[in-house]
């Protein structure tokens, strides 16, 4: 019997592009410094330095776009071999948001305890009033009294920025419990796709509910025990790191491309660097730029964020518009990209097109720096 050939899982694609380092701006230089530490694709440091810098000011602003405007929250996936330094990269672009989360941790032990002893003093004193409010002596004072008392201490809020394998429910009650700005960061993205919240029975609602949450929409939680809540002004950058065969059925699964989950990553797979990296030694200059880099990151993560008033964690960030000449760039893409869908079109004729916009939107998004 001759079989026809299976179909491939997923579509053959061309060599990778170089990875647009100049387009980052003020991030290159701390790129370029990683990849010269570890000698990685550029690429896997890029998308590091991206998303982290995402994380950081994804709270802040949100960015004017032909659609109105939009978070400014990067997904961003990078697919890479087992060796070529993933971690290793990751970490050294990381270590401000490493910092941080060590820093607010140990506050948090020490607000916890506070909050503890108010609240022990706040329930005491109300059950002293309600006591005497239904006494005899003095019961009108003691309940004009216990309705002055005011509300209970609120708990602080978690410190917890990043998760690594949450599922959509887990994102949802630490969004409720934490800060209103996260970031799904993992740089062994398998565990993430392989787990819990990417089963067959999961899958459909978390990438449904992660594409939401890129979307900036407002998160409605129904629980058993914990009541209906909608919380507003939340948002989620986020960065995984994947081997490719790990990578494959996501990118081949139709449910993620149908429901525009991949379509909202920046995906990065770069040629190997393995057997090329025999350079001895580094430039001492790469860890102070790296030092500086973490410092920033570091800081930015401490800035105040905008709250709507009256709220400690519904985010209210003011709008970046675009220029006249990045409206015209920005149209001229989306006009190249609808054509190329038209039937008889090609998507990848446009990687120079791609790689020259990059260029130019560098040029213009000083206002963004």
């Amino acid at each position: 019997f001759n079989f026809p050939e299976p179909e491939p899982l997923i579509r053959e694609s061309a060599p990778a592009a170089d990875y647009p380092v100049d387009a980052l701006g003020p991030l290159a230089e701390a790129v370029r410094a990683a990849q010269e530490l570890t000698q990685a694709p550029v690429a896997i440091a890029g998308q590091s330095a991206l998303s982290a810098a995402s994380l950081a000011v994804q709270a802040f602003a949100n960015v004017e776009t032909l659609g109105g405007p939009a978070p400014l929250s990067l997904f961003c996936l990078t697919i890479a071999k087992s060796g070529e330094r993933k971690s290793y990269s990751d970490g050294l672009l990381l270590r401000g948001l490493r910092d941080h989360e060590q820093e607010r941790s140990a506050e948090y032990r020490d607000e916890v305890a506070e909050w503890q002893v108010s609240q022990l003093l706040w329930k005491k004193k109300r059950e002293k009033l309600a006591t005497e409010a239904t006494g005899k002596k003095n019961a009108h004072g003691a309940e004009a009294d216990l309705r002055n008392l005011g509300p209970e201490p609120e708990a602080p809020i978690s410190p917890n920025i990043t998760a690594t394998e949450p599922t959509l429910e887990g994102l949802h009650k630490l969004y409720a419990v934490g800060e209103p700005s996260l970031g799904l960061f993992s740089d062994e993205g398998g565990q993430f796709l392989g787990g819990h919240a990417m089963s067959q029975d999961n899958r459909l609602k978390t990438i449904a509910g992660l594409s939401a949450l890129w979307d900036g929409a407002a998160i409605n939680r129904t629980r058993a025990g914990d009541g209906a809540a909608t919380l507003f002004g939340r948002r989620l950058a986020g960065h995984i790191m994947v081997q490719p065969v790990a990578a494959q059925p996501l990118l081949a699964d139709p449910l993620a491309a149908g429901q525009g989950f991949l379509a909202r990553f920046l995906i990065a797979h770069p040629i190997s660097a393995i057997g090329t990296r025999l350079k001895q030694g580094s430039n001492p200059q790469s860890q102070i730029t790296l030092d500086r880099f973490a410092e920033r990151l570091r800081s930015l993560l401490r800035e105040e964020k905008p709250l709507k008033e009256g709220s400690r964690q519904q985010l209210q960030p003011r709008e970046l518009p675009l220029s006249r000449e990045a409206k015209d760039l920005l149209w001229q893409y989306f006009t190249a990209i609808e054509r190329e869908q038209a039937p008889g079109g090609d998507l990848c004729d446009l990687t120079a097109f791609a790689s020259k916009s990059a260029e130019q939107a560098a040029r213009i998004a000083g206002v963004l720096t």
